[in-house]
């Protein structure tokens, strides 16, 4: 297998930072993290180096950076504030922290991830931050859905009717309603490590997504899939309860939390969706059964008008 030379260029700058900030390096745990289009993460030692897309800018990694350095107790903190440039990305190094183990979901911390949500949505947004990209994002999957060859009509109508019920905010074509509540805007378990490793505290990371916005889009991916039936009711509740108890803003405190997550989820959901969708029809397979339970959420969603709803059509 042919390694890229930013693949290549980015182990070697993570050895290098590694080394330079540890007075003896075991040089064992060296490995590809992850490696899309979009993000490029390798570790060397107890040193992560990340590639971040193509199209992140300076200007918009920067804030995003400091904020992460600013809040140490529920952001990991960079090594360094400052970006560096390889291969036409902006490179961060970080901590390495011990990520949730997707073989077991019995200790997925539920509660840590809200508590940090609650934690983060209440903290003083540092000026000047971008806005929240979790609209963005999930324009830019139904703009992937909409441009995939050999699509199946049956599964991408009902996800295209779906977004068109959503309103124009959440499609990311105009401003969020709350433009000073810091929010990470990707939130699932995988965005959590404990640092120090292996078992220190639990810390939100990615901070490529952070930015001011709507808070309950951050609680939008556990409540749609609860809403679609793929999270037990009991780790909803876990999810939600601590993050009340915290003092989170982005649902009231008492009563139905669905008029405030209605759309954040419907959005996610939609979102989940054209992406399963446009993955599908690359490999060329068939829908698998979570992915068409999300098709399924779209069709049934379409037919209640999020201004509407109380929450998702069962």
């Amino acid at each position: 297998m042919t390694t890229s030379p930013l693949l290549s260029a980015l182990t070697a700058r993570a050895k290098t930072k590694a080394h330079s900030t540890a007075s003896a390096c075991p040089c064992g745990a060296t490995g590809t993290l992850a490696d899309r289009p979009d993000a490029t993460v390798v570790r060397h030692a107890d040193t992560v180096a990340k590639a971040h897309a193509p199209d992140m800018t300076r200007t918009d990694l920067a804030p995003r950076l400091t904020a992460a350095a600013q809040l140490p107790g529920i952001l990991l903190p960079p090594l360094s504030p400052t970006p560096v440039d390889l291969h036409g990305r902006l490179v961060t190094f970080w901590p390495y922290g011990t990520p949730v183990d997707p073989e077991d979901p019995d200790a997925a911390p539920w509660e840590s991830a809200a508590t940090l949500l609650a934690h983060l949505h209440r903290a003083p947004a540092p000026a000047p931050l971008p806005p929240m990209r979790g609209p963005a994002k999930a324009a830019r999957a139904i703009a992937r859905l909409r441009a995939t060859a050999a699509l199946a009509a049956t599964a991408t109508a009902p996800v295209l009717r779906a977004w068109s019920t959503l309103p124009a905010w959440a499609r990311a074509e105009a401003p969020m309603p709350d433009s000073t509540t810091l929010c990470h805007g990707d939130l699932h378990l995988g965005q959590l490590v404990r640092h120090p490793a292996p078992d220190g505290p639990w810390l939100l990371i990615d901070v490529d997504d952070l930015g001011v916005g709507v808070p309950a889009w951050d609680l939008a991916r556990p409540a749609a899939w609860y809403a679609c039936g793929l999270l037990p009711p009991d780790e909803w509740a876990r999810f939600l309860d601590a993050y009340r108890a915290a003092g989170g803003p982005a649902v009231p405190a008492y009563g139905d939390p669905w008029p405030a997550l209605d759309v954040p989820a419907r959005a996610l959901t939609v979102q989940t969706a054209a992406r399963s969708i446009a993955k599908a029809a690359a490999a060329g397979r068939a829908l698998d059964d979570v992915e068409q339970a999300l098709v399924d959420a779209c069709d049934r969603m379409s037919s209640t008008p999020p201004d509407l709803a109380q929450g998702f059509p069962t």
